[in-house]
């Protein structure tokens, strides 16, 4: 019964022009991340949540119905480019939290530290153990980091964006899904080290669920993924030298 729908769906876009095609591809991915949104805020399960879910349905529905992907990146592109005004307005939630900066700066700072280095240095590891295309090795060095630093930064390391973007995605969901069962087994149990170790490792999928732990999680993790995609990307040219 779902097949003939989607084959009928199929037919019917078949007989769209480019533009109309593209069109709605837009609009099914805007409706995707807010329709995800919607169910994550009433029912917190992390596959309900818009980085694991939006992505999973805009797949399923572009494969399904047939949309070619110069056709679906037509106008979606356009939603990538508002990464580098995101990024800017990362700024406001420093100078907002600017006294929880000065309450713990040695916490913040050795987290992001730590977290960039050993971020850098885990995928670094496995490009040397595991044999694996030569873009895909470059497009992972900058996994840890939000996507709007990431992206910036994988062209010192020679990395394709699509991987990149794509890498970056599945770490946050990976940091989303063992974070607590790991927090119990190092025995991790203060707000701070919480918020540090998920800003830095998951950047925005982290941030989000250290918010569902407690706010001061998510302040805390909020300001080590900024902080650590600011070093990225100021970093980004000697660390391609040192790990590449």
């Amino acid at each position: 019964m779902a097949a003939e729908t989607f084959n009928r769906l199929s037919s019917e876009l078949a007989l769209f022009s480019h533009v109309d095609l593209a069109l709605v591809s837009l609009a099914l991915t805007i409706c995707s991340y807010f329709v995800a949104k919607v169910l994550y805020k009433r029912h917190r399960v992390w596959w309900l949540a818009p980085i694991v879910l939006a992505p999973v349905v805009i797949t399923f529905m572009v494969v399904n119905l047939d949309i070619p992907l110069p056709t679906y990146f037509e106008y979606t592109h356009w939603l990538m480019a508002l990464l580098a005004p995101a990024t800017i307005a990362f700024a406001l939630p420093i100078y907002r939290e600017r006294k929880l900066i000065r309450q713990y700066p040695l916490t913040i700072v050795f987290g992001v530290i730590a977290g960039l280095l050993l971020g850098m240095f885990s995928s670094w590891l496995l490009v040397k153990f595991v044999p694996l295309p030569v873009e895909l090795s470059k497009s992972l060095l900058v996994r840890s980091v939000s996507t709007p630093f990431a992206l910036e930064a994988t062209s010192s390391f020679g990395g394709v964006p699509e991987l990149t973007a794509m890498l970056v995605l599945l770490t946050g969901i990976i940091g989303m899904l063992v974070c607590e069962p790991l927090f119990k087994l190092m025995r991790i149990r203060t707000s701070l080290g919480k918020g540090v170790a998920l800003g830095a490792s998951a950047h925005g999928a982290g941030a989000a669920k250290a918010s569902e732990l407690g706010q001061q999680e998510g302040v805390i993790a909020s300001l080590t993924m900024i902080f650590i995609g600011i070093a990225m990307v100021l970093g980004a040219p000697v660390f391609a030298l040192i790990f590449s």
